[in-house]
């Protein structure tokens, strides 16, 4: 269940990265309270993660799918590059997840 809670923590950073990015577009209060549910969730899910995940290894996995979230939003929706370097690297940060889910 924590694995659960903490993946849906990662989700909700990935969509509060991605708020920020639609509040620089639209600096209006919808893209407010979307950024700042989207970050308060993630947090609050990731609490409840800790409560029985090490810190490292749940931060560890926060990050990494935040990041590599978001970076695949900005790719898929943004326009952004895709690379294969970048492509690989993100693949690199997910397997590295996955490695601290096996080694915990």
């Amino acid at each position: 269940m924590e694995w659960g809670v903490l993946i849906l923590a990662g989700i909700c950073e990935m969509f509060g990265v991605a708020m920020i990015s639609k509040y620089h577009k639209e600096r209006n209060w919808q893209s407010l309270v979307l950024l700042s549910s989207g970050f308060g969730a993630s947090f609050l899910f990731l609490s409840l993660a800790m409560e029985s995940l090490p810190m490292g290894t749940a931060y560890a996995i926060w990050t990494g799918i935040g990041a590599s979230g978001a970076a695949i939003w900005g790719m898929i929706l943004n326009g952004e590059s895709r690379d294969w370097r970048r492509v690989f690297f993100i693949i690199m940060v997910l397997g590295a997840a996955v490695g601290l889910k096996l080694a915990a």
